[in-house]
């Protein structure tokens, strides 16, 4: 489960950083003492869980989450038990009370490796994409893979081929990362229609795919690990 921190308290963060080193199941990419800086990360990284300090400066922790498009889990960090209604009423996965345990830490992370593994166990079936002035249903199991080509992407299933207007970005994003997996900069496949993975690309029935140099570290933890 990746997760950052941010807290403009740099013991704060410490803390943090020595209590999820002792969860097994957690792994801690990043800290941020300015939610600035860590609004950039969430925008390019993929994020499970997110420790959010409520009171900061320039934005509280309550005006960040909201201005979030992608959500990760939340548990909030606070000196301050007046905001606890505020951190349910988000859907907040917890709320701990500085100074908190590790027991109490814990309960916390254990509490969102159950909701995202229940998550990751409801996979959907299907997406709906924008063909032209239509929206089609398309099951994510008749998906080969998806090419950049332009400012369209391309779905390549086993009998047909549909364009849709979005980037490479948006793609990866709609699509469920137990299923697909981004290996080039200009394709995302089924992982589940691999029929051999060779050093620089990858076979999927009669279509060879390029991976890039810089996403086979990726594929390799993917597939081969």
């Amino acid at each position: 489960m990746k997760a950052i921190a941010i807290d403009d308290e740099p013991i704060a963060l410490e803390i943090i950083s020595t209590l999820a080193e002792k969860v097994p199941f957690v792994e801690l990419e990043a800290t941020f003492f300015n939610a600035l800086e860590a609004l950039e990360y969430l925008n390019n990284n993929k994020i499970d869980l997110l420790f959010l300090d409520i009171k900061m400066p320039d934005i509280s922790g309550i005006e960040f989450y909201n201005s979030l498009v992608r959500k990760p889990l939340l548990v909030f960090t606070t000196a301050y038990s007046e905001h606890a209604v505020t951190g349910f009423e988000l859907e907040a996965t917890d709320y701990l009370l500085k100074p908190f345990t590790f027991t109490r830490f814990l309960k916390a992370c254990n509490k969102a490796q159950a909701i995202l593994q229940n998550n990751r166990n409801n996979v959907p079936s299907f997406i709906l994409i924008k063909d032209g002035y239509d929206v089609v249903k398309i099951l994510l199991e008749e998906i080969l893979f998806v090419e950049a080509t332009g400012n369209y992407m391309k779905y390549v299933l086993k009998d047909k081929e549909i364009l849709t207007r979005a980037t490479i970005k948006e793609t990866t994003e709609s699509l469920p990362n137990e299923l697909f997996i981004q290996v080039h900069r200009s394709f995302v496949i089924n992982t589940s229609k691999i029929e051999k993975i060779e050093r620089h690309q990858i076979r999927i029935l009669s279509y060879v795919i390029p991976v890039g140099g810089s996403y086979s570290n990726r594929i390799k933890t993917h597939f081969l690990t």
